[in-house]
């Protein structure tokens, strides 16, 4: 199984979005500072997840969000409202 995953900063008013099929992994290398996209914003926790079917789907979608801006602000709204 796929995610698309949100992460948002603990400190900073900032959001990562990304895909993954070992969410854990993934994770922990955010908060480890290797992933140089979110470095700078850790601490990190995550904030929502969407399952896929596949990896095809996942990045699909992921792509979706990163190129509509729109659409990632209506998620993180959305994110924001619930939390």
């Amino acid at each position: 199984m796929w995610q698309v995953y949100f992460l948002k900063s603990k400190d900073k008013n900032w959001y990562c979005v990304g895909s993954t099929n070992d969410m854990r992994r993934r994770f922990s290398e955010h908060c480890a500072g290797k992933v140089r996209a979110s470095k700078g914003f850790i601490p990190l926790e995550p904030v929502y997840t969407q399952d896929f079917n596949n990896e095809k789907e996942a990045r699909g979608f992921e792509q979706k969000i990163k190129k509509q801006r729109l659409l990632k602000e209506q998620i993180i709204r959305n994110i924001d409202r619930l939390s």
